[in-house]
């Protein structure tokens, strides 16, 4: 995990709550329905467009930068991708702010 890069990531307040609604997706999307009907698969982008209100190439920007850092990750099924918390890094970020 490059520390600097993740601080950065967490530096924009949109990609922040980004992260809080995939901390539980049921909560926080209405018609959210779960991809093939498995949970772990994530959250499918237009989803998260629709719910933030911002354009969808701006929401895809936002979830890359979340992915090269490993706070997310992307599954792709046909021609939609998914993004869910990488809880493993998210543990060590906090694990980190422990330590500091």
């Amino acid at each position: 995990m490059n520390q600097v890069e993740v601080f950065k990531a967490l530096g924009n307040k949109n990609r922040l709550q980004i992260l809080n609604w995939l901390k539980s997706p049921e909560e926080h999307f209405v018609d959210y329905v779960p991809a093939c009907g498995d949970v772990d698969v994530g959250v499918c982008v237009g989803y998260i467009q629709k719910k933030s209100g911002l354009t969808q190439s701006t929401i895809s920007e936002y979830l890359a930068v979340l992915n090269r850092v490993g706070l997310v990750s992307a599954t792709r099924i046909g021609q939609w991708t998914y993004y869910k918390r990488n809880e493993e890094t998210i543990a060590a970020l906090s694990n980190l702010m422990d330590t500091l």
